[in-house]
This record gives C-alpha cells, sequence and structure tokens, in this order.
C-alpha cells in the first residue's frame, strides 16, 4: 500500500510525533527537513536508523491508510460520539414530547372537568346561576365602557 502524501502532510504533527516514537534518534530538525516530502522521509529515516525501507514505507502506510493510523481512530471516535450525542438528543426530544402530551392531556381534563362542575351547578342552581352570570356581564360591560370613555 502507498503512503497517502496528502494524509502525511495534512496531519504532520501527529505523524512527526509517531516518527519520533519509533525512532528516537530522529530529531526536530531532521523531521522538519523533510516535512511533507515522503522520499525524503524514507531516505532520512533509513540513513539516521538502518530499517529497510519497505518497513519504512509500510510503518507510514500503517500511519496515513484510514482507519489505521490515529488519524482514523480520531475520525472514527468522532463520528461515534456525534452519533451517541444524536441518540440522546433524540431521546431528549422523544421524552420532552411525551411530557409535552401529558401536560396537555392534564389540561384538557381539568379543563372538561371545570366544564362539568359548571354544568352540574348550573342545573342545580339555575337562578343564582343566572344571577351570576347577569352580574359578570354588568361588571365587565361597565369597565369597557369606562376604558373606553377615557380614551
Amino acid at each position: 500500500m502507498a503512503v497517502n502524501q496528502q494524509t502525511l502532510e495534512g496531519n504532520w504533527n501527529e505523524i512527526k510525533g509517531k516518527l519520533h516514537e519509533r525512532w528516537g534518534q530522529l530529531t526536530q530538525d531532521d523531521l522538519q527537513q523533510a516535512r511533507g516530502n515522503v522520499d525524503q522521509l524514507v531516505g532520512l529515516i533509513q540513513r539516521k536508523t538502518g530499517e529497510a525501507r519497505e518497513r519504512v514505507e509500510q510503518f507510514l502506510s500503517d500511519l496515513t491508510s484510514n482507519g489505521s493510523g490515529g488519524v482514523g481512530r480520531v475520525a472514527e471516535a468522532v463520528r461515534g460520539y456525534a452519533s451517541s450525542a444524536a441518540d440522546s438528543m433524540r431521546g431528549y426530544a422523544s421524552s420532552a414530547a411525551g411530557s409535552v402530551d401529558d401536560a396537555r392531556a392534564r389540561a384538557a381534563d381539568m379543563v372538561r372537568g371545570g366544564y362539568a362542575q359548571t354544568e352540574r351547578m348550573i342545573q342545580e342552581r339555575p337562578v343564582e346561576s343566572l344571577a351570576v352570570g347577569f352580574g359578570a356581564g354588568l361588571i365587565t360591560g361597565v369597565i369597557i365602557g369606562l376604558v373606553l370613555r377615557s380614551r
């Protein structure tokens, strides 16, 4: 498998750390000289370490290939966290929708209960209910008349 040049250049700081872990005799100056050039990097590692070209290329290939290098693992972890966050958000949204439905059902029950109680009171005491309704209407009319008159 060939070394992915773009990944090598794009993730140079991470790769540089991995190279230094594997071959401690490489200095920062050595790595800076070879930055972005696969052939120079392979030649430098061969000269400094005596490592076979195929092994160096395989190591670089493993670092730059999707899924097997640290970059691929980080990308996979980010995808996993994003998926987990999306699942959590769906769960919260579902829970909130359930809570809203419960509150709506309770409010509807209270309105129905109030309506039934009012209807029962009107049937049991029609004269008093009529007097209360007339008084409430009269007071409302007076208040509206005063508000409109003051303008």
